[in-house]
Formats: C-alpha cells, structure tokens, sequence
C-alpha cells in the first residue's frame, strides 16, 4: 500500500516503541510479552506494531487508556500522532461486490 504525499508527512514522527516502552514502564511489566497479556492482545500484535506492519487501532488505543490511565491524547502524543482529527475513508465501510 502505497503512501499518499499528505500521509507521508503524518507519519514521519511515528515512533509505537516510545509508546510501548512507556507503557512497559509505567505499568511495571519486564517485556513486550507482559504487556501483551496486560492488554489482552495476542503477543505477534505487540510484533507487529513495534516493527510498523500494524498501526495502533482505536480499540487498542482505548484499552491502552484503561490499563495505564493516561489519557488518549497523551498516548497518541507517545507515538508521535499529532493529527487533530481522524478520518474514516468513504470507501471504508462499503460493501464488497
């Protein structure tokens, strides 16, 4: 999937590792395993958004929220997510065929 120029400049501070180790810190635990369990996700999702193949969904962001008590705003400032508003494709939800 190719990256649209606007996209790309949305992106270039994403960093999910300052995200994931402060969680890690704050929340005690000894690896990205613990805070799998933690946030009730299988490990490879942990995997996967470290290593940038998976963003940090909006249900993931929100258990985030709840485990760690920081605040949504602040979590998406960890990882460098600085976009005012979230937009949704229109294309997204319709139906295939």
């Amino acid at each position: 999937m190719a990256l649209q120029k606007t996209d790309l400049n949305d992106t270039v501070n994403y960093d999910p590792n300052k995200l994931l180790d402060t969680l890690i810190e704050k929340l005690q635990l000894k690896n990205d395993a613990a805070l799998s369990r933690k946030l009730e996700v299988a490990p490879p999702v942990i995997s996967k958004i470290r290593h940038r193949r998976l963003p940090v969904g909006a249900s993931l962001l929100v258990r985030m929220h709840e485990v760690s008590e920081l605040g949504i705003r602040e979590l998406r400032d960890l990882m460098g997510d600085r976009r005012g508003k979230h937009r949704i494709s229109p294309t997204q939800f319709k139906p295939k065929g």
